[in-house]
């Protein structure tokens, strides 16, 4: 009996490689749980359209958004673990199960971290017409009259809630969070004066600073971005008020290991044409290309700090 089992696991250890060496050979779905035009969606398209080739088979992005992408993460925890479901995590994958009385998916049990191509900052932005001149007049505003103001946010627990959090708990002042979809509806609300400020993903609040539409008055990047060297980190002011977004390749659980290192090694590779990462990363988008092994750890240590940061912040979703 013990010999038939040792061969009945050998010969599916050998059906599974067999599969791997040959994967992919149909389409492959990248879940993408947040809304067309998103920066998730943005970067996730952008990998798509270089993976298809590196892998031989299309990489077509699926949207599935709602409910701060708990809709398209937990269709992602319950697809076929076969590799032909590639999912975009953020943050978001890590922070809603601190945030949502209920999720349906465990982010470390349900999936595995495959690569973590790219991260980003979000832009402390306000109307650059009626707008505060700099940090310290928005802060000192706000002071002046707590409470009166409104800022936006992608929503409830997302990167953009919680830097904002994080500002008002070190510059101890306060303002009343609004939460939209996305990004682009950040802007408008920014633009429109309907909130004070807004903290929008850099990438795609860059273009309407440089038209002057918009005021960048702070990054929420460690560092200062080479995209806005004389804008101020929130950090440079009020030390850990950091927040970078990022942007990973998850599959499920129980994908075959020899099919997370083909799709790990392809992204890596796609790093190789430098005039692609300079496009990308023109932006303030920062490329980290970092592969499965590191990020296993690095994706540990985001689920613990972000779970944290939730509850420092007070933020909850019933």
């Amino acid at each position: 009996m013990r010999r038939r089992m040792m061969l009945l696991s050998l010969s599916a250890l050998v059906a599974t490689r067999a599969r791997a060496q040959s994967y992919p050979t149909r389409p492959v779905r990248f879940l993408v749980p947040f809304i067309p035009g998103s920066a998730p969606d943005v970067i996730a398209r952008q990998i798509a359209e270089r993976l298809s080739p590196a892998l031989g088979q299309p990489v077509v992005v699926e949207n599935r958004p709602g409910s701060g992408g708990n809709i398209g993460f937990t269709h992602g925890a319950r697809a076929a673990n076969d590799g032909y479901t590639l999912i975009l995590g953020t943050n978001s994958l890590v922070i809603n199960p601190a945030l949502y009385a209920r999720v349906e998916y465990d982010p470390l049990a349900d999936f595995i971290p495959v690569h973590l191509p790219f991260a980003m900052p979000h832009l402390l932005a306000v109307s650059a017409e009626a707008g505060p001149r700099d940090l310290a007049a928005l802060v000192a505003l706000l002071k002046a009259e707590p409470g009166r103001h409104n800022y936006a946010s992608g929503g409830n627990g997302s990167g953009a809630h919680l830097a904002a959090e994080l500002l008002k708990s070190r510059a101890g002042v306060e303002a009343v969070h609004v939460p939209y979809r996305g990004a682009p509806d950040i802007i408008n609300a920014v633009l429109g004066n309907q909130v004070l400020f807004g903290l929008p993903t850099m990438s795609t609040a860059m273009p309407l600073v440089t038209a002057g539409r918009l005021r960048a008055i702070a990054v929420t990047s460690p560092q200062r971005s080479p995209a806005l060297p004389d804008v101020p980190t929130l950090a440079e002011h009020y030390p850990g008020a950091e927040v970078v977004s990022w942007f990973a390749v998850m599959v499920p659980a129980g994908t075959p290991a020899p099919i997370v290192a083909r799709v790990d090694a392809a992204i890596r590779g796609l790093f190789a044409d430098q005039a692609w990462v300079a496009r990308m990363t023109a932006d303030g988008t920062i490329a980290v290309n970092m592969g499965h092994e590191e990020f296993a750890g690095y994706y540990r240590g985001e689920a613990a700090k972000w779970a944290e940061l939730v509850r420092l912040s007070g933020a909850r979703v019933e």
